[in-house]
């Protein structure tokens, strides 16, 4: 479809719906439609003695067209059923709506207008799911916005991500940047991406935006970051808040498309949310469903930038036309991508512990497998954002202090500049010690102590284990000595787990297993070279 000029913005028009409030930004405010007591004064609607009050939380952008279908409602002279009922109709975020139905807070609301319907999954109080009354009275594609340079790779929304720089509203409170996360899984079944490179790019970027001290929440001002000369973000929104954003910014270079794989949909339902009666609500959510749906405020719709309940396009060419849909998300994918976000852009407080054993230097290919090693953990050292903490010890046998079987080069610490520099500097410096055995076990006890002793409850406590071999002191531990030992110091509430990471062909993974269960960590390994970044991805990600 030919998009219209973004210079023309078109105007307001008002409906004989009565659309009252033409500003979106007259949000927590509580508006009353419904007839009054022995009068048809400005509220309409016939005379009652006992109206039915009906409070109803939205989403803001939608607050004004759900205004003029209660207005519209209670101006009906010949439906009994509805012409007694006042809604009461107040906004807030969508999350935030569906944490405190969760929670069973004060003030809970009869219905519920939120942006997409994943948040009503999550507003389960234990005893029951709100129930839909109505599907959808409104819709707005999930599009990507950015400058045209940002989208050298438009095939998928995996592809763009990776091709550009995503800046995601926050995915744990923001619709939008729950979706693209949604949106990336369910368009694998169109694609050939594996596990593996969604985690290449969704670890590096939970990692970065959850160490931000504030998460992205504001949509139009992260428009107008991207919209900056040289920007390379491309950003995640709604169609209508981009449709928005251009009216009010005519001069913008910004532009918005979909990727081919197709898009998920933010889908306004109307939800029943009370703990009471619910057929009398879910009469009047239908009702106002209903005119929602009429002609008469499908002009209003369309020109706050929504589509309708059928995707149609909007009107005068603008938005992104035409679109194709990806499968909706089941709740078990909803919970599992929010579940998994959580747990990705949580900060680290680890150590990396890394095997300078005698057979360390051995070649494969044209390098060691130190060098192999070295070049592994100086990659994954950039995936870790500022914020985290992370130390650095080596081990082989009677290498360290009173002969122990490790040594430290840097303590743990948040990776300043300076404390990456000294990582990378001491990890540069290393050599496989000629004729040094792999003291495993007493190395893997003392590390997860170690890491125990600074342990950080806002972070995830784990050591990161390298190695090529399997234990090989006889003067340390049994396996199931040590198995014994580690499972016997662990603390559910100051959980410390290890991340093993092998590689080589000499690598035991039963004993690497025997070791991470212990902890509840996982193991990993790398046959060949070129696995060992995607086993730090893997590693990461099991987190």
């Amino acid at each position: 479809m030919t998009k219209s000029n973004n210079n023309n913005r078109r105007p307001l028009y008002l409906t004989a719906a009565g659309l009252l409030v033409l500003s979106l930004g007259a949000v927590f405010v509580v508006r009353s439609f419904g007839s009054e007591s022995g009068a048809d004064g400005f509220l309409g609607g016939k005379s009652c003695n006992d109206k039915t009050q009906i409070r109803l939380t939205t989403t803001p952008e939608i607050q004004p067209l759900l205004e003029a279908a209660a207005k519209a409602v209670a101006d009906r002279k010949d439906d009994s059923s509805t012409a007694c009922m006042q809604f009461n109709i107040s906004a807030a975020p969508s999350s935030k709506v569906a944490r405190d139905i969760a929670n069973n807070a004060e003030g809970r609301p009869d219905l519920w207008v939120p942006d997409s319907s994943l948040w009503v999954s999550q507003a389960d109080d234990g005893q029951s799911v709100p129930t839909i009354a109505v599907p959808s009275v409104a819709s707005s594609p999930l599009v990507l916005v950015g400058r045209s340079d940002n989208f050298a790779d438009i095939s998928s929304w995996l592809g763009t991500f990776a091709k550009a720089k995503p800046a995601l509203l926050d995915p744990l409170s923001q619709s939008p940047g729950a979706l693209a996360l949604l949106a990336i899984q369910a368009e694998r079944a169109k694609t050939t991406a594996a596990e593996t490179q969604v985690g290449q790019v969704i670890v590096p970027l939970a990692q970065q935006l959850g160490s931000m001290a504030k998460p992205y929440t504001d949509v139009n001002g992260l428009l107008g970051r991207a919209g900056q000369p040289d920007s390379e973000l491309v950003v995640p929104a709604s169609e209508q808040s981009f449709v928005k954003y251009q009216d009010e910014h005519p001069d913008s270079e910004l532009k918005a498309i979909v990727p081919r794989t197709g898009t998920l949909l933010l889908d306004y339902p109307i939800a029943v949310t009370t703990s009471s009666d619910n057929e009398v609500y879910s009469d009047a959510g239908k009702a106002l469903g209903e005119e929602l749906i009429n002609n008469k405020v499908a002009q209003a719709r369309d020109d706050l930038g929504f589509r309708d309940a059928l995707v149609s396009d909007l009107g005068g060419g603008r938005g992104v036309g035409a679109v194709s849909r990806l499968p909706v998300p089941s709740t078990a994918a909803i919970n599992k991508a929010l579940r998994d976000w959580t747990r990705l852009s949580l900060s680290a407080h680890s150590l990396a512990v890394v095997d300078i054993s005698g057979s360390m230097a051995e070649k494969v290919g044209n390098k060691t497998r130190m060098q192999l090693t070295v070049e592994a953990a100086v990659g994954g050292l950039k995936l870790f954002p500022n914020n985290a903490a992370l130390g650095l010890w080596t081990f082989s046998t009677k290498i360290g202090k009173d002969n122990a079987d490790f040594r430290e080069l840097v303590p743990i610490g948040k990776l300043s500049d300076a404390q990456r520099q000294r990582i990378t500097t001491a990890l540069a410096g290393q050599q496989a010690i000629k004729g040094g055995s792999t003291g495993l076990y007493d190395t893997a006890i003392a590390a997860v102590q170690a890491v125990r002793s600074g342990y950080d409850s806002s972070a995830v406590n784990a050591v990161l284990l390298f190695t090529d071999g399997k234990n090989d002191d006889p003067g340390s531990l049994s396996l199931a000595q040590t198995v014994a030992t580690l499972k016997g110091t662990r603390d559910p509430a100051r959980p410390v787990r290890i991340i093993a990471l092998g590689m080589g062909p000499d690598v035991d993974l039963t004993e690497l297993q025997a070791l991470a269960g212990a902890t509840g960590g996982q193991a990993f390994v790398a046959k060949n070279p070129q696995d060992l970044q995607t086993v730090f991805i893997n590693a990461l990600q099991s987190r």
